[in-house]
């Protein structure tokens, strides 16, 4: 029987309290359950486990498989739900799955490695475009994922929660208000709203046999393409110079590869800064400075 690690289930009990204990402790049962009823033989569990326990497994033939499961349920069903729209495009292919159970049994890749691994920056960023021309599409119709307005909440949270306040806000205000500015006009601007994958970043698109790249583990946003570069910016942001440059240079090639205006990139990385800073207030933490620091960086190509 699979042993879940101490590490995750203090995780969970951070995250969601003692029913996050329960529920990563009834998980040696729902991986016997899940193991019969999909046809796989359990191995071990990945080592970055963090919000979701994620388990390698093989089919009686040897292909490799993977068991996602989540306290989350909601969440993992729109994840399933975003890859089963990708299918053919690139994305890891979704096998089976279970939302009563908050299962899904997803495809195994070979050898699995992420784009991080590859230190050369304009080469990962080349696999980058490639990865990113091929994945988006109109959303369905109905669609159970977020709006870009929805998904930017915790800046208007934050106005709400300060309002009354008039000295020592806890952001500067001349940035929470340009961020609003941008937010508010790349929203009215955009000409088509798509199925972003929304967290697509280096370890994110992961090497799938020679030469194909897959990605894994989206989120799900309705809204503007420009801004599905930006989680790929804020990774690994000084890999091959300073953090300017390489923001400059990295901009610079998605534009001339993937046709997009480096102007909206720059005006959703502003507002994506400020939101990085409401989350951490949201959540309790001090290092908002990161996300002052995100939204300088980008407004340097507005000027």
């Amino acid at each position: 029987m699979i042993v879940i690690p101490d590490t995750f289930i203090k995780r969970m009990h951070e995250l969601h309290g003692e029913k996050g204990v329960a529920w990563s402790e009834s998980l040696p049962r729902l991986i016997t359950d899940c193991a019969s009823r999909f046809g796989f033989s359990p191995q071990a569990p990945f080592s970055n486990l963090s919000y979701n326990f994620v388990l390698r497994a093989t089919r009686s033939d040897g292909t490799p498989v993977v068991l996602k499961s989540s306290f989350m349920k909601e969440e993992l069903f729109r994840e399933v739900s975003v890859l089963r729209a990708y299918e053919g495009r690139g994305a890891i292919h979704v096998l089976d799955a279970d939302e009563e159970w908050g299962v899904a049994l997803l495809e195994g890749a070979e050898p699995g490695t992420p784009l991080s691994v590859i230190d050369d920056d304009a080469r990962a960023t080349d696999i980058f475009c490639d990865v990113f021309r091929r994945l988006h599409h109109s959303p369905p119709t109905g669609s159970l994922y977020p709006s870009m307005k929805q998904h930017f909440g915790a800046i208007e949270r934050y106005r709400e929660r300060f309002k009354d306040m008039k000295d020592d806000m806890p952001l500067p205000p001349s940035w929470v208000e340009n961020a609003e500015e941008c937010l508010e006009y790349l929203i009215a601007t955009t000409n088509e709203n798509l199925l972003l994958h929304g967290d697509l970043h280096h370890d994110n698109i992961i090497h799938q046999g020679e030469e194909k790249w897959a990605v894994i583990d989206p989120k799900g946003i309705i809204g503007d393409i420009h801004f599905e570069t930006i989680q790929y910016l804020l990774n690994y942001e000084d890999r091959g110079g300073d953090c300017e440059q390489v923001l400059r240079d990295r901009i610079a090639f998605m534009a001339d590869r993937l046709g997009l205006d480096p102007r909206r990139i720059a005006m959703w990385g502003v507002a994506r800064g400020v939101l990085e800073a409401c989350w951490t207030i949201e959540d309790g933490g001090t290092d908002r400075q990161r996300g002052i620091q995100i939204t300088e960086r980008f407004a340097k190509f507005l000027d």
